[in-house]
């Protein structure tokens, strides 16, 4: 399944960047958003989640999330989050960013997570930022209000929001340094996170795909490994174990 190439790339690589997506956390029993009977398909997200949603109904869209997070709550991490958190200490370099919000990769052990699209389980202020007290947003029904009046919401990007500008410069700053670039469990629909295989690709580095079915991007990319992460990923870790010692 490893060609000579990635096999190559696992025992002398510097830097790997790895982009997870919804697939990764599929494999988990999260639900994805884009998939036939996904979570996009059961809810309008212009009524769920956008800002001008939450300010018009927030407890509405506060429930929603709560009913989120108790999905999430109740699911694992799977081999495919292990194996990349080993991963993070097995290669000189390894950087980390996902699309997800499900913070799953954080309770399988990885350290740093650089999270595109924010954290389920973080709430601020709509009105003054100050961060929820805590490391969990409560399972409520109904939204909360901060200390000065304003509405308490998800930590998670909304539609028509920027994403995080630390985190995103981050993202391609890695792309744009990394020998292999993985790109595992992502539909290759969602920018700016889409760009950021072909980015990599154009500065050099090698670039995989992990996915059970090809993504939008996955015939301009250099390889593509179809079938589950949790297989995948920790049988790439086995291969560079071989070459490698845990740093």
């Amino acid at each position: 399944m490893i060609s000579a190439t990635l096999e190559h790339m696992l025992a002398e690589a510097r830097h790997i960047a790895v982009l997870t997506g919804a697939g990764v956390s599929a494999e988990s029993g999260v639900p994805t958003f884009r998939t036939a009977g996904g979570l996009w398909a059961q809810y309008d997200p212009t009524r769920l989640a956008t800002r001008e949603a939450f300010e018009e109904n927030p407890d509405l869209v506060w429930s929603w999330y709560s009913w989120r997070r108790g999905i999430i709550r109740g699911v694992q991490p799977n081999p495919g989050h292990f194996a990349l958190a080993e991963a993070e200490r097995l290669f000189p370099r390894f950087s980390l960013i996902t699309q997800n919000v499900d913070n799953l990769h954080r309770r399988a052990g990885s350290r740093e997570v650089h999270e595109l699209h924010g954290n389920i389980e973080h709430s601020r202020c709509i009105a003054c930022g100050r961060p929820y007290p805590g490391d969990e947003a409560p399972p409520t029904e109904t939204a909360l209000h901060c200390e000065c009046g304003g509405l308490i919401r998800p930590g998670v990007v909304w539609f028509g929001e920027s994403l995080p500008e630390t985190e995103l410069d981050f993202a391609q700053q890695a792309a744009l340094d990394c020998d292999l670039f993985l790109a595992v469990g992502t539909s290759g629909l969602v920018y700016p996170a889409a760009g950021l295989p072909l980015l990599a690709q154009r500065r050099g580095a090698y670039v995989v795909e992990i996915n059970p079915e090809p993504s939008a991007l996955a015939r301009q990319l250099d390889e593509c490994l179809q079938g589950p992460s949790g297989v995948i990923l920790p049988l790439l870790i086995e291969t560079a174990k071989r070459f490698r010692t845990t740093v």
